[in-house]
């Protein structure tokens, strides 16, 4: 398979989540433009919406409207659908409102932990309770809230926001420090409004102002995720030929870690027409095949890219014959969205690649073997996406146990896919087995 064209990814799911968040604290209409139409998003919105926001709809293309008087007692549970960013950031902003509200979501998040954000927030002084143990369905009832100086157990940017979002809330200080530094768009959003965020001495510090702090309403062009196009240029690097252009990309440092990691691995991703956009970098990205070799993924670099370890687990397997990849202390992917980690090393050994998961590390064996078996997705559009891309190689026989579950995140993933490969056959249209589902 060659590579040709140009491809846009849509819209940074971290960044809309914040965006949509602050613009329903916001005084005024404000009015987002890019903002992801996936699933987890809409969530956030009509989490909002039961507060009392006025949204408009969440549509590929549309300029989205939000507006709020005050946020008003829930008549009914919240419903998170499977996004944990809607639960732990919606959290914070509960903590800072003197009503009762519960939360929940589906099957799948009502296993993942929300304890490493209810403990703060109680310290802070919120009062939650737990309905089934370290997870929701939360009963929250905020108000008063006490100053916080907190350090995080693990780098995490929901459990930071959360923090965050209380002191915003409920107008009190907020200091944290976290082993490693996560991704800051919350950070870089508070900064771009005026919220009176700065760091200091390594920690991040929210500081209110004497009178209880309004957020300005605001027009923001949301930039492309980077984590959808950490798949489109993992297609180019497994192609034969050609070059692809991804544009509009967020380039926040704090999440470009797998560009560093590809450099090691022998894949040169270009940066081109770089700019600022909302206080957020942007670039194009041209990604061109590449040889790759094995390399060491350190526990210091997990957060500039814990979202990114499947595609880059599915590049490692497809290094240099021999060559080993070892990913460091990511036991954090236990607790997303499936048991990422086990999952991982399991579909990989499924289609013929030697992996393990140890402890918290992840090993890769790279292979020159045709990839052949059955991908068990655990409707994790994560691992749905990255063994797609694996079955994009020649004569792969790739295939996964459903699809629908990248409309969480990149609902156009599959015709973006096809549209970037050059076969040589009308419309670009796939040939071989590849990738399909079973």
């Amino acid at each position: 398979m060659k590579v040709r064209g140009v491809v846009r990814p849509p819209g940074d799911k971290s960044i809309s989540h914040r965006a949509v968040m602050l613009a329903a604290l916001a005084r005024g209409t404000s009015e987002i433009t890019g903002l992801l139409t996936g699933e987890d998003v809409k969530s956030s919105a009509r989490v909002l919406r039961g507060l009392g926001a006025d949204i408009s709809t969440v549509r590929a293309g549309a300029t989205v409207r939000v507006h709020v008087s005050r946020f008003t007692s829930p008549v009914s549970r919240l419903h998170c659908g499977n996004s944990g960013t809607t639960a732990r950031l919606m959290l914070g902003i509960l903590a800072g409102q003197r009503f009762e509200a519960t939360l929940t979501g589906d099957a799948s998040l009502r296993r993942r932990p929300m304890r490493r954000v209810t403990e703060p927030l109680r310290t802070m002084g919120a009062r939650i309770a737990e309905r089934g143990g370290d997870a929701l369905p939360l009963t929250i009832r905020g108000g008063r809230l006490r100053a916080l100086t907190y350090t995080t157990p693990v780098a995490s940017a929901q459990i930071k926001s959360a923090l965050l979002f209380a002191g915003l809330t409920g107008n009190v200080g907020v200091t944290i420090r976290e082993p490693y530094r996560s991704r800051d768009h919350t950070e870089r959003l508070f900064v771009h409004l005026g919220l009176g965020l700065h760091q200091r001495e390594g920690a991040i510090v929210y500081e209110p102002p004497e009178r209880r702090g309004v957020v300005p309403s605001f027009r923001l062009a949301v930039p492309g995720d980077a984590s959808s196009a950490a798949f489109l240029v993992a297609a180019a690097v497994l192609a034969e030929g050609g070059e692809l252009v991804i544009e509009n990309v967020g380039v926040n440092p704090t999440r470009t870690g797998f560009l560093v990691v590809l450099e090691r691995m022998g894949a040169h991703v270009e940066r081109v027409n770089l700019r600022d956009e909302g206080g957020e970098p942007v670039a194009d990205l041209v990604a061109r095949p590449a040889a790759l070799r094995g390399t060491e993924v350190s526990a210091a670099e997990v957060p500039t890219l814990v979202d990114e370890v499947p595609v880059l687990a599915v590049l490692a397997s497809r290094a240099a014959a021999g060559s080993e990849t070892v990913f460091r202390e990511v036991g954090e992917l236990r607790v997303k969205e499936s048991n990422r980690l086990e999952l991982i090393a399991a579909n990989l050994r499924a289609v013929g690649v030697e992996a393990e998961a140890r402890g918290n590390d992840l090993f890769v064996c790279g292979t020159t073997r045709r990839p052949s078996g059955r991908v068990d997705t655990a409707r994790d559009h994560r691992l749905a996406m990255a063994f797609a891309v694996l079955g994009t190689i020649p004569r792969a026989n790739v295939r996964l146990s459903e699809r629908a579950s990248v409309a969480i995140s990149y609902p156009r993933f599959f015709d973006d896919l096809r549209s970037i490969r050059d076969t040589g056959h009308p419309k670009g249209l796939p040939h071989g087995r590849g990738t399909r589902e079973t």
